[in-house]
């Protein structure tokens, strides 16, 4: 028998505020425990649970990020690297970020962030896993390194020539050394999703276990689940290799890689590079690994600040980040030629900025049913309208008062006051045949033309 509803009729409207609060992103919540079936065998998790644990995230802006764009001088560097502490906060939600060590500016990039002397994000490195490279980290003094540790036979195989078992003892020599020299190895499975995981994967990480068994925790070595090709799939009972789920459990409960030392990185080929790695963090992986504006190889990275925000619902509070700094990045960014295009998520020039008249006039009456959450406490980033011919009487309005600063004041600009400059747009479009949208310039003329006295008092 389906239940039957009834129609409530109420005195005060239900806005679902426990999970759309305004002042934060709006809340992910969960009402119970996932079920997934695992080789035959079901498995239960708590998400609420995994994210009460130390998930957290990374940064590889300046190693994958720079691979997809003319290399960082190192001034831009060290600006991006604090504005990066700032923005991950004093709890380290941004726990660590990577630097390449190849070159002369790569070495004096990585120097001058460490003189910085923040804590977060921890500086670590990136090479490949050949000892010769491992004398870069060596002489760079760091405490952790990435190593690239393919595990797809397409690289084994095709890129590097060898076989599983030449690979795997060259890896397994140069993590040996690296616990050997003191410095904790962090393994990146790359293209791990399209692998095989019982005949090289897990063999290999339970190698890694084993020998984690033999040093202290501050050596235990890492693993990075790369998702090289952006081939990682989300969806229950997903099957290997491309199970996201499967993976980071086995590699929990079968490889003894806990989540503490377990971490993800996603690629976008697919579309998929944020929820992926969401979906990580409640499998079993605790770091998430991304890039500035989702900037990487290809199709890029999980977004470093899409992770953000997504903490932030996570956990129901700021916990120290602080969310502005996010506009500062896009705006420094742009400024040393980083696009950044105009409908991007919390960055884009037009994220928050309508054109239909039926959401500007939504915003005039209350802002909260057509901007996602308090973008201007969250991201100095007021909502706005552009001007077009579908705007309407409404979106001049909403206009004007966040051009005169009169929005919430006993002097809040009215419909009524505004007709005129309406009756201006709309013969732009139908009089002259007009196709752009009308500039803020043109708008503050009209403004000045038809509501002189409320230019002179608000715009001194």
């Amino acid at each position: 028998m389906k239940k039957a509803y009834t129609l409530r009729d109420v005195a005060a409207p239900n806005l679902v505020e426990d999970v759309f609060p305004y002042s934060l992103p709006p809340l992910i919540r969960f009402d119970g425990l996932w079920s997934e079936t695992l080789d035959g065998r079901p498995v239960e998790i708590d998400p609420a649970k995994r994210v009460r644990d130390d998930i957290h995230i990374t940064d590889t802006t300046f190693r994958d990020g720079q691979q997809a764009r003319p290399p960082y001088t190192v001034e831009q560097q060290v600006k991006l690297y604090e504005m990066l502490s700032r923005l991950g906060g004093p709890n380290g939600v941004i726990r660590q970020t990577e630097f390449f060590l190849y070159t002369k500016n790569d070495r004096a990039a990585l120097d001058k962030c460490r003189e910085l002397g923040f804590r977060y994000p921890e500086i670590t490195g990136w090479i490949r896993a050949v000892k010769g490279d491992f004398r870069l980290v060596k002489e760079a003094g760091l405490k952790e390194s990435g190593m690239l540790t393919s595990a797809s036979d397409y690289h084994i195989f095709h890129k590097q020539r060898q076989t599983r078992q030449q690979a795997f003892d060259q890896y397994i020599s140069v993590v040996e050394a690296a616990l050997e020299a003191g410095i904790r190895p962090r393994c990146h499975l790359e293209d791990v999703t399209r692998a095989d995981w019982e005949g090289f994967v897990f063999p290999f990480v339970q190698k890694l276990a084993r020998l984690s068994e033999q040093v202290p925790e501050h050596l235990k070595v890492k693993v990075r689940l790369c998702d090289t090709m952006g081939f990682g799939l989300s969806y229950p009972n997903a099957a290997p290799p491309r199970s996201i789920a499967k993976l980071c459990w086995h590699m929990n409960n079968e490889c003894g890689i806990p989540p503490a030392r377990l971490e993800w990185h996603g690629h976008n080929d697919f579309h998929k590079v944020h929820i992926n790695g969401t979906t990580a963090w409640f499998w079993g992986c605790n770091a998430l690994n991304g890039t500035l504006f989702g900037y990487g190889e290809r199709t890029g990275n999980p977004p470093l600040e899409g992770a953000i925000f997504e903490y932030i619902a996570l956990k129901g509070d700021l916990c120290g980040i602080e969310t502005r700094v996010i506009t500062e990045i896009a705006r420094y960014m742009q400024t040393i030629g980083f696009p950044i295009p105009d409908n991007y998520p919390f960055a884009g020039s037009n994220f928050n900025v309508t054109r239909a008249g039926i959401h500007a006039g939504g915003l005039r009456r209350d802002e909260r049913i057509y901007n996602i959450m308090d973008t201007d406490a969250l991201l100095d980033r007021p909502p706005r309208v552009a001007i077009t011919d579908k705007t309407g009487t409404d979106g001049v309005a909403v206009w004007v008062n966040e051009y005169l600063g009169t929005k919430g004041t006993a002097h809040e600009v009215k419909l009524t006051d505004v007709v005129k400059i309406q009756k201006w747009v709309m013969e732009q479009y139908n009089g002259h045949g007009r196709l752009t949208a009308i500039s803020d310039y043109e708008l503050a003329e009209q403004v000045k033309v038809h509501m002189p006295e409320h230019h002179a008092r608000w715009k001194v």
